[in-house]
């Protein structure tokens, strides 16, 4: 999937490419792909930060160009439906 906006910068950034692990677990750390039920077909990629129960809350690297759990609060486990595992930069070789 390709990255578009400045959310997840400096690590990811605008037009980077990713390969996603759709499904599976994710654990605090991870870079997962979210999928709000609120928006169907949209897709943002975010870093999980907490993980208490049934609440998941995601942040952006780049808290100043984040829309994350700041704005929306603790989302499901549900909406993420997937793990970034690489970054595909333009001119470079791949990269966790």
């Amino acid at each position: 999937m390709a990255v578009s906006g400045a959310s997840m910068a400096p690590k990811y950034r605008n037009g980077d490419w990713l390969l996603v692990r759709w499904g599976g677990g994710f654990y605090v750390d991870h870079i997962v792909v979210i999928e709000r039920e609120s928006y169907p077909g949209i897709f943002y990629i975010k870093r999980v930060k907490s993980i208490k129960g049934n609440e998941v809350w995601v942040e952006g690297d780049n808290r100043q160009s984040s829309e994350d759990s700041h704005k929306w609060g603790a989302i499901s486990p549900e909406e993420i439906v997937g793990k970034v595992l690489f970054r595909y930069r333009k001119g470079k070789t791949l990269s966790e």
